[in-house]
């Protein structure tokens, strides 16, 4: 798997870890080795930017996602074909501030953000509450097993 990590953001990220999530929710989601994905840490201006531009909505987010080959998740038999799976770009900033309201760490949240994005990247979204519950147990099951992989 080829996963390129740039901290633009001017915050200290632990880009090992994200990397390691990212990782672990490719393999989840039966990706092809060879798939390429790009994660970039963003300062707020810049998000704020993404955010109107693409989103049409005012104020930095936390996390967008960029799309290139329009994969979709493989199985254990038939794994994705290799290509350009995209973009996802963090706002370490804001992940901080909603990791301080929810009442977890920094780096939970970054982690969090990440496996979201991958999932969008995989064509799953949250418009509806069926595609929010299927998505946020899938989410849920990669970040369980991520954290149980981290205690081996």
């Amino acid at each position: 798997m080829s996963i390129e990590i740039n901290n633009e953001s001017g915050v200290e990220v632990d880009e090992f870890r994200i990397l390691g999530l990212a990782t672990f929710a490719l393999n989840f989601m039966h990706i092809h080795p060879e798939a390429e994905l790009s994660i970039v840490c963003a300062d707020e201006p810049t998000m704020e930017k993404l955010h109107i531009d693409f989103m049409d909505e005012p104020g930095p987010t936390d996390v967008l996602s960029f799309p290139m080959d329009e994969l979709r998740p493989g199985t254990a038999s038939a794994p994705t074909p290799p290509g350009l799976l995209g973009d996802i770009v963090l706002c370490p900033t804001v992940a901080a501030a909603q990791a301080e309201q929810a009442g977890h760490s920094a780096i939970h949240e970054m982690l969090w953000l990440t496996s979201h994005g991958v999932l969008h990247l995989l064509g799953y979204d949250h418009a509806t509450p069926d595609e929010e519950r299927e998505m946020f147990g899938i989410q849920r099951e990669i970040l369980e097993g991520f954290f149980e992989s981290e205690k081996i």
